[in-house]
This record gives C-alpha cells, sequence and structure tokens, in this order.
C-alpha cells in the first residue's frame, strides 16, 4: 500500500494522479486539516508534522510514503529518508528532473510556499542536475488557503496569481515548477498568467509517473 500525506487537500492531486498511471495500487490518503497550512511554520514544526504523520501511514500498513507537501519535502525528506531509506518518495525530484529535460534555455521559474521557496531546494537539485539552469522563485503564500476555500475561479483568486506571477514575466522562462501539490488545481488560472510557451511542470503528475 502507498501512504501519502499532505497539509490538506493539495496531495489529492498527488492521489488521482497516481490512480490515473499506476492503477491497481492500494492508496491510504491523510491530509493534515488541523495543522494545516505548513507553509509558515519553521523547519522543526513541519519536521515533526511529517515524522507524525509518516508514523501514522505506516501503521495503517503503508509500504511507501509519499510526501505530497513541498513543504514537508523540502525541509524533513533528508531526515525521513535517514530513518525510513528507501520507503520515502517526495515530490520534489521528479518534478526536478522533468524541469531540467524540458528546459531549452535553463530559465526554470519556481512557485511556492514559503517555506519551500525559503529552504531553497529546488535550486540545490536543479544544479546538482542542470548546473547552467537559472531558478527564479516567487513564495505564493495565500494561494493554499485560497484553494482550500475552493477559490479555485474567482476574480480574486485570479487578480492574487496575477500580481505573484507579475515578477517572474520578464525572466523569459520555459519551465514553471508547480512547488506544491496545491496548485495543479489553479492550472486553468496560472498557465494564461504565465505564459503560452512555459512548460508548467506538475509535481503530482511526475511523481505519479516516478513509481
Amino acid at each position: 500500500m502507498i501512504g501519502i500525506f499532505d497539509s490538506g487537500v493539495g496531495g489529492m492531486t498527488v492521489a488521482r494522479a497516481i490512480e490515473q498511471f499506476c492503477p491497481g495500487y492500494p492508496l491510504i490518503y491523510f491530509g493534515d486539516l488541523a495543522r494545516m497550512p505548513y507553509g509558515p511554520k519553521s523547519p522543526a514544526m513541519i519536521t515533526e508534522y511529517a515524522h507524525r504523520n509518516t508514523e501514522f501511514l505506516l501503521r495503517q500498513g503503508a509500504r511507501l510514503i509519499v510526501i505530497a507537501c513541498n513543504s514537508a519535502a523540502s525541509v524533513a525528506s533528508a531526515l525521513l529518508r535517514s530513518h525510513y531509506a528507501e520507503r520515502i518518495i517526495d515530490v520534489i525530484d521528479p518534478a526536478v528532473a522533468r524541469a531540467a529535460a524540458v528546459s531549452g534555455k535553463g530559465r526554470i521559474g519556481l512557485i511556492g510556499t514559503s517555506a519551500t521557496i525559503n529552504s531553497g531546494v529546488y535550486a540545490e537539485r536543479l544544479h546538482t542536475v542542470r548546473p547552467d539552469c537559472r531558478v527564479y522563485s516567487q513564495a505564493c503564500p495565500l494561494l493554499v488557503p485560497l484553494v482550500e476555500e475552493g477559490w479555485l475561479d474567482r476574480r480574486e483568486t485570479k487578480m492574487i496569481v496575477r500580481k505573484y506571477l507579475h515578477p517572474l514575466r520578464d525572466k523569459q522562462l520555459d519551465a514553471l515548477i508547480l512547488g506544491c501539490t496545491h496548485y495543479p488545481l489553479l492550472k486553468k488560472v496560472i498557465a494564461p498568467r504565465i505564459g503560452r510557451r512555459v512548460h508548467i511542470i506538475d509535481s503530482s503528475v511526475e511523481v505519479a509517473l516516478h513509481l
């Protein structure tokens, strides 16, 4: 059984992608609604939550754990791997590999929570696999609450997305990583506001293809 956890409903995009690309895998999903969002919290607190979530899923019979929360993956995946080794998969490495592969000019954008952006882990891993790339990051702290409220197509949401993406518009990006599993639910809002020629990297799909 594959166990999946996130701070809320965002990780359901991972669960759906796994069901689509890996049919037949039994899944168990834990959305930590009581403590979401993780993004504004300290790395120590996020790590503690991630450890508890992993232990819970293992007790339920999961043999493989997918960290479907970028905030948790950014700050806690190394520690979790030190405890559970190959039983831990995060959403970061598959997204990084895809972005590095499709980015012709090596100009890669990243949007995510404050915790994910501040960790610097995406830039670090991107430069490992694509040393020549430039990474342009933008924290988008309001997007997770908007998704959790179901405001996927509201005028206010479109305005906020436009404001967050504005600093990235003149960077001549050829790839944009959705560095939060909530963000694929806003893909139809994000795509036209970042530009048609920019490859949108959905970490939910990439981790499913990686399994």
